[in-house]
């Protein structure tokens, strides 16, 4: 099959092959299985190649369901897309409802990712041969990696589409149906930014503001830069103009989103014009923050040591509403690995910033991650880790073993390390955040926070007769709300707090000694209003509002005053 660069490819469809089970698992939810099943399409038309698809004469509407790998990017990219088909006349298949379109959002970091979503299309390929008329998408990093790959080990895929191109999704699905072949289209650099997207946010109160996408960093470990390109960051008048519509419709935190959020400003300004770029545009950024009305919350990630400043801490410190916690990246705390992983600090500096940090905020909590097993990874190396995992008494960690990505330099280095010797070293490195995290946890016991009140945080919350919610350091706090009546019951999206009763590894517990509430106060916030107006049946709608009981689609941040497109990326070919 030919596939011209930045192009559409077609391809016709082989046999299909596969497993037939009746039922196929959620990736990624938690929720157990469900069935997967198509209906016939509509007559449809197709505005244009950028244009979103709107059917007019459809009996009943398609259901899509996205299944998403990966990390905060591709979460965020599922609402675009989410957005995108809702627009085209889509709707969202709830739980136990049966979907015509199935996509998968991608992830290409780890290679059990590569695994997951080719195991997943196995699955479907003989419950969509049973079923015309249902199509399946694969986008995401992973198909900017394998392409064409894709469709010649599941033939069965009706569109694959890229990192760059997402708003191409809903033309794509109608061009596979009408010309009844699957459609490819990888395109080759940012065709627009995602932000000015139809985007159906899954949160009424708590929200993802993407400052950038891409990365200019060249980590042997990650292909991340070659599937997402080089960093192009988003005008800080534009970032500012999409919190404060989120704010209006009741949003009360948000994330600033990026690969590297540290670097954001580096390429503002241009050698014609003398100016390299803005160091503190990030730190202006977070400032900016503090002066948006009802804006109760502004987190981060992720930042990278490199990068990161006095100027930021600064604005952490001295801005209301930015929340006192921090990801940092560690990866590894071998001055060695990390010169063999590319990574531009050494552990010197590293555990300098950790130092300031706690320093200027002392009730900071500081997550990271750690890659255990890295090519010629020693156990003096590994020591190493361990050193700096002890010294910086993270909150909590991510910890992975090493995994081969084929087409970075990592992957051909000398000194793979043995898988016993990975699993053995990773085990311990797990028992020794465990036992941080568990005594961290438990200096909390007495003292009393501010919880932003969530919704599905806590699988127990019915059976215990809790609630969930976010302390300021994002600790996750399970609450006992007891028998109160509608009006003194805190909905997600309010502000409550409560005195911690105990601390466990992972999260905390606050309860009340007589069985009742532990609230202690109750701030309701047009964010639960937003909350309780989505999940009200026929709920009001309008501009982020619920409409029978659904999220509305935002249309997007407007174009006026989006820079103009931006130049072609070098990615992997």
């Amino acid at each position: 099959m030919g596939i011209r660069r930045g192009s559409v490819g077609g391809a016709r469809r082989g046999k299909i092959q596969g497993r037939s089970p009746e039922y196929v698992e959620r990736a990624g939810s938690g929720s157990g299985s469900r069935s997967w099943t198509a209906g016939r399409f509509g007559p449809g038309r197709v505005r244009g190649e950028q244009d979103w698809v709107v059917f007019s004469e459809m009996s009943a509407a398609r259901k899509y369901e996205i299944v998403t790998y990966g990390c905060q990017m591709n979460v965020h990219d599922s609402e675009r897309l989410s957005g995108l088909l809702e627009r085209a006349g889509y709707e969202r298949a709830e739980q136990g409802d049966a979907a015509d379109v199935v996509v998968f959002n991608t992830c290409a970091v780890r290679e059990n990712a590569d695994n997951r979503l080719y195991g997943n299309l196995g699955h479907l390929a003989s419950v969509k041969a049973q079923r015309p008329g249902m199509q399946i998408a694969v986008g995401g990093c992973l198909a900017q990696k394998d392409r064409g790959e894709v469709v010649r080990r599941a033939p069965y895929v009706d569109v694959v589409f890229g990192t760059h191109n997402l708003a191409a999704l809903p033309v794509l699905l109608e061009r596979a149906r009408v010309q009844e072949e699957a459609q490819v289209e990888i395109a080759e650099s940012l065709e627009a930014f995602p932000s000015t997207l139809p985007t159906r946010r899954e949160s009424a109160y708590a929200a993802w503001v993407s400052v950038s996408v891409g990365c200019n960093n060249k980590c042997t470990f990650c292909i991340v830069p070659a599937l997402r390109g080089t960093e192009k960051d988003r005008r800080p008048g534009d970032i500012l103009a999409e919190i404060e519509a989120l704010v209006a419709e009741g949003v009360v935190e948000i994330t600033l989103l990026g690969q590297n959020v540290n670097s954001y400003g580096a390429g503002f300004g241009s050698a014609d014009d003398g100016r390299s770029g803005d160091r503190e545009a990030f730190a202006k950024l977070l400032r900016a923050c503090g002066g948006i009305e009802g804006l109760e919350r502004v987190r981060f990630t992720s930042p990278h040591p490199r990068d990161f400043t006095d100027d930021v801490i600064d604005a952490m410190a001295e801005t209301h509403n930015v929340m006192p916690s921090l990801h940092m990246p560690l990866q590894s705390g071998s001055d060695s690995v990390l010169r063999a992983m590319r990574r531009s600090y050494r552990q010197e500096r590293y555990l300098g910033i950790i130092e300031r940090v706690r320093k200027a905020i002392p009730h900071a909590a500081i997550t990271t991650d750690v890659i255990v097993g890295f090519p010629g990874e020693t156990d003096e190396d590994f020591e190493q880790t361990l050193h700096v995992v002890r010294e910086s008494r993270f909150a909590s960690a991510f910890t992975f073993q090493y995994s081969k990505r084929p087409g970075t330099p990592a992957a051909e280095m000398d000194g793979q390390v043995p898988k016993q010797v990975v699993q053995e070293r990773y085990e311990r490195l797990v028992a020794l955040q465990e036992e941080i995290s568990w005594a961290e946890n438990r200096k909390l016991v007495g003292s009393e926070v501010e919880l932003l009140v969530a919704e599905g945080e806590g699988r127990k919350d019915e059976a215990t007769h809790r609630m969930s919610g976010r302390a300021r350091d994002n600790r996750l706090v399970h609450f006992a709300v007891g028998e109160v009546g509608q009006y003194e019951r805190p909905r997600p999206g309010d502000l409550v707090t409560a005195e911690i009763t105990y601390g466990a590894p992972h999260h905390l517990v606050a309860d009340a000694g007589d069985g009742g509430s532990a609230v202690r106060t109750l701030r309701r916030l047009r964010s639960g209003d937003a909350w309780e107006a989505r999940n009200a049946p026929g709920g009001a709608s309008g501009t982020g509002a619920a409409k029978d009981g659904k999220p509305a689609v935002s249309l997007g941040m407007p174009s006026i005053g989006v820079p103009a497109p931006l130049p072609a990326a070098s990615v992997c070919g």
